[in-house]
């Protein structure tokens, strides 16, 4: 396979955000995009592998396709998957574990599709290399089988850790926030870099951080490694090539205002040291304070949280209380516009304030609405020079 052979790709989403994940894959230049339920199709080439890894911040991960088709039977099933051409993709040496899911489908039983899968990949290989014994000593290669109706979908997936393990955290409070999802709500904010951004329930620092990494430009995956970073078939100069991309795409020049506080003070020294290891201790601030006092400075902002909430963590009086003293204190704050991710059907109430905007969200299993609340200068609030910030609404907004 050359370089730039097209590939069949599938950038898998978090429920809620398909339209987001594409427009993100759309922008890193690939156009044949169709979106599905949690899963985002499109072709690219070896390189698109190593940039979308890199890339993605609201993807969980990045997989090849490598077929899809109508398997009622074991027999189809087996035939299906050894036509294909695993040898090109995995070496001699290479570890292979078949990972399986099955929804309203006649193969029901999962471990058995797994095994089937297993069986004909490996007759598929010893056409290839004529062994026949695998060591499975040297890279990963993980392969799924999906089910869904009867038809099969097979995949290798190329990112191993999901996409939202960013390398920067190494510790996390006891509900954090996944990276992914908070990189989605300061995307869905439209926040711009020369805007103040606030979160006065940072927890672990995760939305002003990504906030950060939107602003300067950094690619979230630059501090960490991907499976496919071992695969011959991609070799080491592609990644070095999307790596040096990557680089000289940071704009760390730009000055930011992004800040964030929690009552909670062991929490925000573990956002302090998560900032630390993601190099942007210097450039985010954060205090321990409840919400009550915590008055971000400057106009035309942009508030992100992800408050506390009963399924989550704390006492429901407690959540109550602080969305009271939210509302009472974003009252203070005419010019700025504020997103707010929680499954509270009372949140309105509490706030004391309709949300311009609802958007139904999953926060890990729990079902969630961001609430967005826009400031009077439009849909996405004011520029900084106080001029009405026009902005056509998006489909993924």
């Amino acid at each position: 396979m050359s370089s730039s052979s097209p590939i069949q790709l599938i950038a898998t989403s978090p429920m809620g955000l398909e339209a987001v994940v594409a427009r993100e894959v759309r922008e890193l230049g690939y156009e044949q995009v169709t979106v599905e339920n949690g899963r985002i199709n499109y072709t690219g080439d070896l390189l698109a592998i190593c940039r979308s890894n890199l890339w993605l911040r609201t993807s969980d991960r990045v997989l090849i396709r490598m077929a899809q088709f109508e398997a009622r039977s074991f027999d189809e099933l087996f035939e299906g998957v050894k036509a294909l051409p695993w040898a090109d993709w995995i070496p001699e040496d290479g570890e292979f574990p078949v990972e399986g899911r099955s929804h309203k489908s006649q193969l029901s039983s999962v471990p058995a599709c797994q095994g089937i899968v297993k069986k004909a990949v490996v007759e598929s290989m010893k056409q290839r290399y004529g062994t026949e014994w695998f060591r499975e000593t040297g890279g990963r290669y993980v392969i799924e089988v999906s089910l869904l109706n009867d038809i099969a979908t097979i995949t290798l997936d190329t990112t191993g850790p999901g996409l939202h393990k960013r390398g920067y955290r190494k510790i996390a409070t006891e509900a954090p926030l996944k990276e992914t999802m908070a990189a989605a709500m300061v995307l869905l904010s439209r926040w711009q870099p020369q805007q103040p951004l606030y979160d006065p329930f940072c927890g672990s620092g995760t939305i002003p951080i990504e906030a950060a990494m939107i602003g300067w430009n950094l690619a979230p995956g630059l501090r960490r490694s991907f499976n496919a970073e071992s695969w011959p078939i991609i070799g080491e100069e592609l990644w070095e090539q999307a790596r040096e991309e990557a680089y000289d795409s940071v704009k760390d020049d730009i000055p930011l205002q992004i800040g964030g506080s929690d009552i909670d003070g062991d929490a925000v020294e573990v956002a302090l040291a998560a900032a630390k290891s993601a190099g942007l201790a210097k450039d985010l601030t954060f205090k321990t304070i409840p919400v009550a006092k915590a008055l971000p400075a400057g106009e035309y902002g942009c508030i992100v949280t992800n408050p506390p909430y009963g399924e989550r963590l704390g006492d429901q009086s407690e959540v109550e209380r602080a969305l009271r003293q939210f509302g009472q204190m974003y009252k203070q704050l005419p010019t700025w516009s504020s997103y707010l991710l929680s499954p509270s059907k009372q949140l309105e109430h509490y706030v004391g304030r309709h949300a311009d905007k609802k958007r139904k969200l999953f926060n890990g299993r729990i079902e969630c609405n961001l609430f967005q609340f826009f400031a009077p200068g439009g849909l996405y609030g004011w520029r900084k020079d106080g001029e009405k910030q026009e902005a056509a609404k998006d489909s993924d907004n």
